[in-house]
């Protein structure tokens, strides 16, 4: 029995494959572009963290460890004060672009434990100091170090220290998709009693003072029942409710607007506004809890929990938001409905975990999916209204009809996405979300596909085929990924669910046709087959931004090059696997066939070095020689990236396409005219791929090279011989430099909050992990490599690829000492016993140490690690 995936696949048969009410409701809505209503386009500075208990947001809602329905009308979250903060604690702390010496880093701890993919089970936990929250620390200490120091962080303030803070536990249970069962457990690891006050909240987003015909809801109290209190949620969009709460002495009720009189000096029109609990309780407004305490009706309601915790002890809260009257909402069968969900949960994972995993790797892969499926989240952002502002309210500045994104007018977003991370990047991102995509694919591959398609449907997609990027600059351009996603979340469901579904096929290779021929009218402005394309997602790691060239100068780009061979080999490989079930595709695959041939003779004839054995960006100014520009970096090494075998089993049938392959072949030999080096094996196996065998050798030696490229945690992105070996170029009269960097970015590049010159990123390495599977699929067992170079020790690609793998895994795993990598220098902290579990998926990880840095719960792209630890386990062909 699985209930889990019964009840995945009954929401496979909705038109949008989603539960109502999930963790939908972001981390953070303050100081989002679609919040900027400013004229210089400061978002930051437009809605800072300030301002947002206070104000009311246009496009979304946040809160602490909550949930909402998927639409985002009616919300639910935490807020928590422990008698010394000036404010409650809900939503999370961070600091902004501006104020953070590596750009925008959320200064919290906080865990997402468990999730499944219907959240009918949800558990995270928030850590709140006991101590009053460094705050004005935080931004002063970081404000006072400059790029080349390290970032400070919430653990050196000492608030944690000694375990004198609360562990707080939310969980959520369904007991049907509308009766949500909640439980808040807080506990006390410190030495000393301590207060603790929790607030859990339900309210209304406000809709109603910028859309005129959107009827206001309500939330009302009613007579409590002799086991609980509760309120009626009356609302037109997602209908009626009731919360039920344990009884309490106290609940307070006011209204989501915005108070002006703190904002904008203007009285406000009755004292029941959105930060009302914050005066009432943080402020200990007396005068104002009585009158939040009368109030009947309003949009934002919480009871008022507080008691002082012994040393060790723990406090359970109980809540119930459902449609029925319940007599008795907290009696034994609330609880049961927590075990059952924690089973179900539990025989829905186990069939996904290898049979030879460890305790530790079941536990990485289960934490690393649980922080995907909590970072969906509710994305709203309509172009032309937000260009042009809401009835009733004043416009926005002139400025921003040729602003940011004014030419994304067809944009208008509402839907429920997976993000990169629900407080540094609350917000799609096309490339990430790819990668999102094939780790969404094991346990939910519905929604996978559902995300993949959604880009490239018409209220996203611009009219001319680009993808939008991310709401920054919609207009930026992300490597192409989303065909090697479409393929891999196909392969992936059905390896796993035994399913091949064409349809999804066919539906993204319609579209990814457009984005293929946009890139191509775009991105190729010579129409020699040789890409630009600017910063690609690679942010600094260029020697120059690549997006903003000296004028007069042309960038010719290694890795926008080999994204598009790959891309091309990708819709090559979608429309002969379509094809074995629909003939109509076979003459397609030539073209993309072709493609990739015209594409590498320019790649080799153009970015291939002989002296250095690697591929190089060229920039061209009018009048001088190409400058190579002889940065070491996976810009060089995107080329193994375009590999793909053509089996001949599976293409004997396909007679037009192989006839095609070899007139084209034929007709290009008797032109005299290179082509890549196609090999073919005995059993008529041939292998594409950008580069020769020779330059695979060479490539690779210089990859596992422990003095360039290979690190205990993975191969950096850029060689560690810029550490010692900076390079520098004279361009237009600028001279321009890089050096590896293994943590933290030294450059303002991107706003100094990006960093490529020298960690690891988990996709890049993911795509290398697979691209060498590949090779050794073809090569087999005698093609070997020296591992690490240099060490005598040769295995062939296969056993380097899993080599790889187990190096990045590792980065994750306890020690015997309970030490994991990715803690790095917070390490006593996590092995204290109530820490020894908890796992962050950073954005990306330092090249000499493997610590985790960046964004530390940006479980997206990273939580491909959970495909790689089944790696052995599943073969995708």
């Amino acid at each position: 029995m699985n209930p889990e995936l019964d009840r995945l696949r009954e929401n496979a048969k909705k038109a949008v494959p989603l539960e109502k009410w999930g963790p939908y409701l972001a981390d953070r809505q303050w100081g989002t572009v679609r919040e900027d209503y400013s004229a210089n386009g400061d978002a930051w500075n437009a809605f800072p963290h300030d301002q947002a208990r206070s104000r009311v947001y246009r496009w979304g809602e946040d809160g602490l460890m909550g949930f909402s329905d998927r639409r985002m009308n009616v919300c639910f979250g935490l807020a928590l004060w422990n008698g010394k903060d000036g404010i409650l604690k809900e939503r999370l702390f961070g600091l902004t672009n501006g104020e953070g010496n590596h750009g925008e880093d959320v200064k919290e701890l906080y865990y997402y434990l468990d999730n499944t993919p219907t959240h009918s089970y949800m558990k995270g936990l928030y850590k709140y100091p006991q101590a009053a929250f460094p705050y004005d620390w935080l931004l002063h200490e970081n404000g006072r170090r400059t790029r080349q120091d390290p970032e400070f962080e919430v653990l050196q303030t000492g608030v944690f220290d000694d375990g004198r803070y609360f562990d707080v536990v939310v969980e959520y249970a369904k007991k049907d998709s509308d009766d949500v069962c909640i439980r808040i457990t807080a506990t006390n690891r410190g030495p000393d009693s301590a207060p603790l006050t929790m607030l859990p909240t339900l309210w209304c987003r406000n809709r109603w003072s910028f859309e005129p015909d959107f009827q206001k809801p309500t939330i009302s109290r009613r007579p409590d029942t002799p086991t609980a209190g509760n309120v009626f949620l009356s609302h037109f969009r997602t209908g009626n409710y009731y919360l039920y709460y344990q009884p309490v002495e106290t609940s307070l009720m006011t209204d989501n607007e915005s108070n002006t009189k703190r904002l904008y000096g203007m009285p406000n029109g009755s004292p029941f506004v959105k930060d009302a609990f914050h005066e009432a309780v943080a402020g200990q407004n007396d005068y104002l809890c009585d009158l939040l305490k009368e109030n009947e009706v309003g949009t934002k309601f919480a009871p008022v929990y507080k008691k002082e915790l012994a040393p060790g002890e723990s406090w359970t809260v109980s809540l119930r938001l459902c449609k029925s009257i319940q007599n008795q909402p907290f009696d034994a069968a609330f609880d049961q409905v927590f075990t059952d969900r924690i089973v179900d949960a539990d025989a829905f994972y186990q069939p996904l975990f290898p049979a030879s995993a460890s305790d530790d790797l079941k536990r990485i892969q289960r934490q690393a999916l649980a922080g995907l499926l909590w970072t969906k989240q509710y994305y709203h952002y309509d172009i032309p209204h937000w260009l042009r502002g809401d009835p009733g309210n004043p416009p926005p500045p002139a400025e921003r009809l040729q602003g940011r994104n004014h030419n994304w007018r067809h944009l208008n977003n509402e839907d429920v996405i997976s993000m990169p991370d629900k407080w540094e990047y609350p917000w799609y991102a096309a490339w990430d979300l790819a990668f999102h995509t094939v780790p969404l694919a094991m346990v939910d591959p519905v929604f996978a596909k559902n995300q993949l398609i959604l880009l490239m449907r018409e209220w996203y997609m611009s009219p001319a085929g680009q993808i939008p990027a991310y709401e920054w600059k919609f207009s930026d351009v992300n490597p192409p990924v989303h065909a090697w996603a479409v393929l891999s979340v196909y392969r992936l469901e059905r390896v796993i669910y035994k399913n091949e579904d064409i349809q999804f096929l066919k539906r993204a290779f319609q579209k990814l046709l457009i984005n293929f021929t946009w890139w191509s009218n775009r991105l190729d402005p010579e129409e020699d087959n040789v890409y630009a394309g600017g910063f690609l997602g690679l942010d600094n790691i260029g020697v120059i931004d690549r997006s903003n060239l000296p004028p007069g100068t042309l960038l010719e780009q290694a890795d926008a090059t080999a994204w598009m061979a790959m891309y091309a080999l990708n819709m090559m490989d979608i429309a002969l696997e379509i094809t074995r079930h629909d003939p109509s595709f076979e003459d397609v695959a030539t073209k993309f066939y072709e493609q990739f041939v015209l594409i590498s003779e320019s790649l080799n004839d153009s970015l291939w070095d002989e002296e250095d054995h690697f591929y190089y960006d060229r920039i061209y100014t009018a009048g001088q020689a190409p400058n190579v520009l002889r940065v070491r970096s996976v810009v060089g090494l995107s080329v193994l990236f375009a590999v793909s075998i053509i089996k001949r089993q599976k293409s004997e049938p396909l007679s037009d396409f192989l006839k095609r392959v070899r007139f084209f072949q034929n007709y290009r030999a008797g032109l005299g005219l290179p082509m890549p080096d196609q090999r073919v094996t005995p059993d008529g196996d041939i292998l594409l791929s950008l580069v020769s065998k020779e330059r695979l050798e060479y490539l690779l030696k210089m990859m596992f090279d422990e003095t360039e490229f290979l690190s205990p945690g993975g191969i950096r992105a850029l060689s560690k011989c810029h550490e010692t070996n900076p390079y520098s170029v004279d361009i237009a009269g600028q001279l321009h430099s890089i050096r590896y960097v293994p943590g933290d970015s030294d450059s303002g590049l991107f706003g100094g909050n990006s960093n490529w010159r020298g960690p690891v990123w988990m996709p890049i390495n993911y795509l290398f992990i697979k691209s060498l599977k590949t090779y050794h699929q073809f090569y087999g067992d005698s093609f070997t490599v020296e591992f690490p170079t240099g060490s005598g020790n040769r295995l062939n690609l296969a056993e380097v690829s899993d080599q790889l793998a187990k190096r990045i895994v590792a980065t994750f795993e306890a020690d015997e000492q309970g030490h994991r990598p990715i803690h790095g220098p917070f390490s006593p902290f996590y092995q204290r016993p109530e820490n020894a579990d908890l796992l962050l998926f950073y954005e990306y990880f330092n090249g000499d140490t493997a610590q985790g840095i960046g964004a530390s719960h940006q479980t997206g792209w990273t939580a491909v690690i959970a495909e790689l630890i089944n790696d052995d386990a599943w073969e995708w062909e």
